[in-house]
């Protein structure tokens, strides 16, 4: 348990912190486009934000995936 949560709060605290550094990189960028989501458009954001935005997202969301799928320590324990 005390692995899945060190896990989970790593993946969060590198999102947070990779975050941080492309919203303080992606500001005097001047190339910009938006995105067609389907049901509207977006602001007109920077490309490389966006892409960055996706690599964020993607540190996130495997980390946590990784803690949830972790094996529980005590599943070998036959009782």
């Amino acid at each position: 348990m005390l692995l899945r949560l060190r896990l989970l709060l790593t993946s969060l605290g590198g999102g947070v912190l990779l975050l941080l550094i492309l919203c303080l990189g992606a500001q005097n960028l001047n190339q910009r486009a938006s995105l067609n989501l389907g049901f509207g458009r977006t602001s007109e954001l920077p490309t490389g934000f966006l892409v960055g935005i996706a690599l964020v997202v993607g540190v996130i969301t495997g980390g946590s995936a990784t803690a949830l799928l972790l094996p529980r320590g005590d599943q070998g324990v036959n009782e």
